[in-house]
This record gives structure tokens, sequence and C-alpha cells, in this order.
């Protein structure tokens, strides 16, 4: 049997991970700075992590949801703390399409109605079939028996006013960073705008913080630099460093019953294990804040390099973009200068490192790129 292609492929078998570094199956060294698509973010290997998953494997892995798992406790409330939503409950999933599906979910169970706004270069997930041939009217929302999508312009207020005006809108999904749109950040004034527009329309506003969340933005989670809370709040990637495991926030006015949501294998025993950690390690090594610093200290330097077009981001969640394709420029920084750095469409490179990332390290970076953009 193959494998079914699912991305282009470097050339490269990564077979080990320590901090920022990777290593492949030939022993060579490469800074990272794509994380495995935002996901490694406390660093690979971390001792205590490590020793945190080592010992729940010694103890059990995983059991049904229908009996108590303590872990689950501790991780919402660890959780509710250090983001600032400790009124909200936490349903635990796998990754980060099933969290935006089940927010979607929510929202349509609580409004009974079907129209969703997304915006321009927006991405939620790869998932949407499976629950519309599922014919069980506990878990088949309205949204689920066919829904219209308004695709708005990033940042438009009034054009997101005229939609929710006719009132069918069951809910407001936005990235607190798009990333694979480009980087894009909805600006703090149009953040506040949409939470009081949605509040007085009766909508749902469904913040996916899956790529954004968890320090990257220098903030727990990025909408929080406009200062709002959503109903719903979506999360994956980092939570759990490479543990497949995601969640939505919940807000308390949402009332659930038995059966509404379910999953078999969110929030396993081993899958809680790797978000506390992952938690501990950032609070401990205070990794929010590094991420502001080491990506501010790199917005800095970039905006003084005169070939780049445009440089966006929050924290560690950088896009550069150039006027050409950056397919080349890449190549060059991973196979010359031996540096992982991702890309969002054709012209913008995307860098979404380890929120460890130190100084010295940008500078490698830093040092590297200048010298391949002289060539290029």
């Amino acid at each position: 049997m193959n494998l079914f292609n699912v991305y282009p492929l470097f050339d490269i078998e990564i077979a080990k991970g320590i901090g920022c570094r990777t290593y492949d199956n030939h022993g060579i060294e490469y800074l990272d700075l794509y994380g495995g698509h935002a996901v490694i973010s406390v660093g690979h290997s971390h001792p205590y992590y490590v020793q945190k998953l080592t010992h729940q494997i010694e103890n059990l892995v995983f059991y049904s949801n229908s009996v108590i798992n303590k872990l689950q406790v501790e991780l919402a409330e660890k959780l509710g703390k250090m983001s600032g939503y400790e009124d909200y409950s936490l349903f635990l999933i796998n990754s980060g399409a099933e969290a935006n599906e089940n927010a979607l979910k929510l929202a349509s169970f609580h409004t009974g109605r079907r129209k969703v706004i997304a915006f321009d270069k927006s991405f939620h997930g790869r998932t949407s079939a499976a629950v519309r041939v599922t014919d069980n009217p506990k878990i088949v929302a309205p949204i689920n028996e066919g829904f219209e999508v308004d695709f708005l312009p990033l940042n438009d207020i009034e054009a997101v006013r005229k939609s929710l005006s006719k009132g069918d809108v069951c809910a407001v999904i936005i990235e607190g960073v798009q990333g694979v749109g480009g980087i894009r950040t909805p600006e703090n004034k149009f953040l506040q705008e949409l939470s009081e527009a949605c509040k007085a329309a009766g909508t749902v506003l469904i913040l996916d913080e899956v790529q954004s969340g968890y320090g990257r933005s220098g903030k727990f989670f990025a909408h929080q630099h406009a200062g709002i809370r959503p109903d719903l709040i979506t999360v994956a990637k980092g939570m759990g460093n490479g543990f497949p495991i995601g969640g939505v926030l919940i807000s308390p006015m949402f009332e659930a019953s038995h059966g509404m949501l379910g999953t078999t294998f969110g929030g396993s025993h081993l899958a809680c294990t790797a978000a506390i950690a992952v938690l501990d390690i950032i609070k401990v090594e205070h990794l929010v804040e590094n991420a502001e610093k080491i990506g501010n200290y790199l917005i800095e330097e970039l905006s003084k390099i005169h070939q780049i077009k445009e440089i966006r981001g929050l924290g560690l969640m950088i896009g550069i973009e150039f006027e050409q394709p950056v397919k080349e420029i890449r190549n060059r920084l991973l196979f010359e200068k031996k540096i992982f750095t991702g890309a969002s469409g054709t012209n913008t490179i995307r860098l979404l490192p380890p929120l460890c990332l130190s100084k010295s390290d940008a500078d490698i970076f830093l040092t590297s790129f200048k010298e391949i953009l002289q060539s290029v």
C-alpha cells in the first residue's frame, strides 16, 4: 500500500529534536523556525515534558470518557487560570478542525440558525461532511442541514453589520491571526466592534486560536490584544507540543446536554498529560513573554531589510512578504543554511518557531536570511 500524498515533500527525514533544533537521519542539524506548523510550542524533547509523558505511559494511556479523569479537570483549571477564562468550560477533542466543527455546531444549537460569516483568506480546517451523513437529531444541528457562508473582507465592519442585520447569522468565525492566509491580523478596533455587533445581533462570536493561541502572539490568545471576550475559543496545535489534542473554551451562556457533543479519544489521559506539561513549561519559563520579546526583535530587524515588501504578525507568528515567489529563498535557507521556515501562499515566508526561541537563534536566522537575499 502507498501513502496518500498530503504535502509536497522535502527530501529530508527528521529523526530527532531538541529545543529549537532538529536533526535528520544523517545527524545534520537544522534550526527550526516553523515548529511543524506552529505545533511545537515549548521546544522539542523538553525534559519535563518527556518525564511527564513517560510516567503517564507507564500507568495509563487511555480510558473511556464515561469515567472520571482528574487530568481533564486539572487541565481545565490550569488553562482557565493562565488564559483568563476561569468561568468558561472546556470541551476536549483531538484537532483544530474538530474544535471548529464543534464550535459551529454549538453556535447553531444555541441560535437555531444556519448562516455563518467568515473572512477572506481564512482557514479553519479540512473536515465538514461526517455529520451530514449522520441520522441522529441529537447531534445534527440546524447548520448541518445545509448552510450558507458569507465570506467578507477582513477588518470591514460595515460589511459585517450589513450581513448581521438580516438576523439569520448563527456565528461569526475569525482567526486571532490568519495563518495560512498570510499572517494577517484583525485590527483591534475591528475586533472590538465585531464583538459588539455580534452581541447586538444575538450571533455567536467564535475566535479560532488554533494557530495563534497558546502564547504565540505575545499574549495567551491573540484576540486579547483587543481586550474582547469571545463566546467560543478554539485551540489545538501548540496545546500538546506535538501530541494531538484540541479544545473548545465555552462561555457560560451555553447550556449543554449530555449527547450534544461527544468524543472517543478527546481528552485522553496521555493527551491531557501533554497539555498540562505544556502549560507548566509556558508558565515557569515565561514563554508568552519571550514570544513577545523575540518576536518584536525579529520584526524590528526584518523591517530594516529593503527587499521585503511587508512584514506582518504578532509575537512569534510572523509573515515576511516579497514581490516575488519565496520558493527559492526557503529552499536555500533549508538546504544551504539548514533553517526550516514555512510559507503562506506564493510570496510570503511564515515563521512559527517554538516559543523558547532565543535572541542568539534569531540572530542566526537574520544573518543567514540577509546572506541569501543578497544573492537572490
